[in-house]
């Protein structure tokens, strides 16, 4: 591995630079701004021929004026290194790109239906084009023309089926029929559900009784999607399937795999009742596309089993698989079926990392997997015979974050890399060497910012554990530097070597501070026990951590001004926002607050996801247990808050719901803590909309400015 393995001082440090382009030193390149971050090119995956001689992948751009965004995309020869990308010209708007069998290439869109009247709208569904390696098209014509709008498909490796997915009732047998809602009784708006339903909101969504993302398999007849389709989840019977395919709320085609030989699909589900607030037992199932109900392979295990991956060859299939219930960040152990005899067995048991994607090279010989890795993603080379799992070596220098991962015939592999450098470029590596870049996609606006420095940094954290950190800042900048600690959410998470469209360190250093992040106990990337550290403990080890890891920090970078110094988070980071706030109130000078838990009692009640709030403090309701509740309540020390807050929150966050975010501001008013509350009204859990984000940056950098910039400065003469 590449990173420091031994710890003869305190702490160990590693430091790497952002990659820039050729640099003009004779004036100085501006810092990275909130309006970059917001309209920088993403990249988004790639799907590649069946030869594996041509990717085809989109690109999201933002229009700096309106910030509306648009995808585009783009054609790339694989076997020409020095090739430039052609930009793909579909005559409307086109997403979701996939190469079939006949190396077609299928897409999304919500162009009009052919030979529609003048002012129809056009709902998405799936449309194909004839490619050729110049960028030529023909066509593009449609493929389905379905009463409800398509979220997704996949199809067949022989390339005569086509699944779709998206929102059906389960009371219909074909895809998107006419059966109403559940809970509008009238005459009134209101909406009303019975005791016995599970969800009755997620995420950001107010659920729909007897509405589920559904998939159902068509044939294609000369390029077209034939008949009423077959259920995957199979009759609407009792005791039959009912549940979402993909799993909701994040879901997607990673959910859903064809057999080898096209004969039927696995897919994952959970069984919708109830108990599924408070269940994690995601199942992969079974569908020979009879119609029939569908077969439940991992009956046994009463924890998630996820990320179906058949061999190519037929003879095996791959997934994850977790021990415990109701733990969503348990560990990922890759399990090995036998197609033709069902016997399993966990392939990587004794590997202590948890994998969080899996596909198989072409030849079936190798699976191709990644894992978080103190604070990289790499890709893992792991033999099916005996279960050796080895790090790939794929970058110079730090790996930092790999995605999207697809090998290719003749031992080559088409991936996604990002940093904390920069977002999302794509490479190819050959014979499992270092891979060269084959986009510049955000390179190119990056190249004309000021470069930042990002050091990685261990020290003994609490228990006499092994902690790891980073600091990021301008690779120009003199000191002293303000700094900002960065806490993490998850809690199981980490903010790891990685780009973020929302929480970028690099954004954040460019303004002038030195963002110094810690991967306190519970973080992943180091071991279950790690991960497992901060249950039932989320105010101690992890507080101590980022105690500990800021001094280390200090020591370290002599630039770094400890005594100008403000802290911020979201989700659990905003939770610990509001613990500093009441246990260790007078080291910084201003928090900022994003969505995170101010009353434990509260927040068992109102959030969606009980298996999380429950497994965290002992596998207990609240009403069970109210001493682990109470123990790491931020509400039960406000009488300690002095620090000026920031509060942020958005009104469709069913996760940890805004009242909680008025909450922290109600206690930041009535002790006449100087505070500002931003609350957004179209934004869950995250900020994701383009205008939004930079009202986000933007208040967030005056709040800073105020408390560690010019403001404070002239406050304090």
């Amino acid at each position: 591995m590449k990173h420091i393995t031994g710890f003869a001082s305190l702490f160990a440090v590693l430091a790497v630079s952002s990659p820039v382009l050729a640099e003009d030193h004779k004036a100085p390149r501006p810092p990275m701004s909130a309006q970059d971050l917001v309209t920088m090119p993403r990249l988004g995956g790639a799907t590649v021929t069946p030869d594996g001689h041509y990717a085809v992948y989109p690109v999201t751009v933002t229009d700096p004026e309106s910030y509306k965004r648009t995808t585009q995309l783009y054609l790339r020869d694989l076997q020409d290194e020095d090739g430039e990308p052609i930009l793909l010209d579909l005559k409307g708007s086109a997403s979701s790109a996939a190469f079939g069998a006949d190396s077609w290439l299928y897409f999304l869109s919500d162009r009009k239906p052919e030979g529609a009247e003048e002012g129809t709208e056009g709902t998405t569904q799936v449309w194909r084009a004839a490619l050729e390696g110049n960028g030529n098209l023909s066509g593009p014509m449609q493929v389905t023309n379905l009463p409800a709008a398509v979220e997704g498909f996949q199809l067949s490796p022989d390339g005569k089926r086509i699944l779709i997915y998206g929102q059906t009732a389960r009371s219909c047998a074909s895809y998107g029929c006419d059966d109403g809602p559940t809970h509008l009784p009238g005459p009134g708006t209101g909406r009303l559900y019975q005791s016995d339903v599970g969800f009755i909101r997620h995420w950001d969504s107010w659920e729909t009784p007897g509405v589920y993302s559904r998939v159902f398999a068509f044939d294609l007849v000369e390029g077209k999607a034939s008949g009423t389709g077959i259920a995957l989840d199979g009759p609407a019977e009792a005791g039959v399937l009912t549940g979402d395919t993909p799993t909701q709320p994040f879901g997607g085609g990673e959910d859903i795999a064809w057999a080898a030989n096209s004969s039927g699909v696995f897919f994952t589900a959970r069984q919708a009742d109830a108990g599924e607030p408070r269940s994690t037992n995601l199942d992969i199932w079974w569908s020979d596309l009879s119609g029939a109900a569908p077969t439940n392979l991992t009956l046994a295990n009463k924890a998630t089993d996820a990320l179906p991956a058949p061999s190519p060859d037929g003879k095996w299939l791959a997934f994850v698989a977790m021990e415990r219930p109701t733990y969503e960040a348990d560990r990922q152990v890759i399990q090995l079926r036998d197609l033709e005899t069902g016997e399993q067995r966990a392939l990587t048991a004794n590997f202590d990392r948890s994998f969080g994607s899996l596909t198989w090279t072409p030849d079936s010989r190798w699976i191709i997997a990644t894992a978080q890795d103190v604070l990289d993603t790499p890709a893992f080379r792991i033999d099916p015979r005996n279960g050796a799992v080895e790090r790939l070596d794929l970058m110079a220098g730090n790996e930092a974050h790999i995605g999207n991962v697809t090998p290719l015939p003749g031992k080559q592999m088409l991936f996604a890399r990002d940093s904390i450098g920069g977002p999302a470029e794509l490479y190819l590596s050959r014979n499992w060497q270092q891979a060269r870049p084959l986009t510049e996609v955000g390179a190119k606006v990056l190249g004309q910012r000021a470069s930042i420095v990002t050091r990685r940094f261990s020290f003994t954290g609490a228990d006499g554990d092994t902690v790891w950190g980073q600091i990021t800042k301008l690779e120009d900048q003199k000191g002293p530097i303000p700094t900002i600690l960065y806490v993490h959410g998850g809690p199981q998470g980490s903010f790891n070597d990685s780009w973020s469209s929302r929480w970028n360190p690099r954004v954040v250093a460019s303004q002038g501070y030195a963002v110094v992040s810690v991967d306190f106990h519970g973080s992943t990337g180091y071991g279950q026990a790690f991960t497992d550290a901060i249950t039932k403990d989320w105010g101690g080890k992890p507080l101590e951590d980022l105690q500990l890891g800021l001094d280390a920090a200090l020591k370290l970078d002599p630039q770094i001004d400890g005594s100008r110094a403000c802290a911020m988070g979201a989700s659990y980071g905003g939770y610990m926002m509001n613990w500093i706030a009441g246990k260790w109130p007078e080291r910084f000078n201003c928090l900022v607050q994003h969505d995170g838990v101010f009353d434990q009692r509260a927040m068992y009640y109102e959030t969606e996801e009980l298996w999380f709030i429950e497994w965290e403090h002992g596998g207990k309701a609240y009403f069970e247990a109210p001493e682990e509740f109470e123990k790491w309540n931020p509400v039960n020390f406000v009488d300690n808050w002095q620090t000026p807050m920031l509060v942020i929150t958005g009104e469709k966050d069913f996760r940890i719901p805004y009242t909680q975010g008025i909450a922290s501001f109600t206690a930041l008013q009535r002790k006449g803590i100087p505070g500002e509350l931003l609350v957004f009204p179209d934004e869950n859990h995250w900020v994701l909309k383009p205008k939004n984000s930079l009202q986000w940056h933007q208040t967030v950098f005056a709040w800073l400015d105020r408390w560690l910039g010019k403001d404070a400065e002239a406050a304090a003469e």
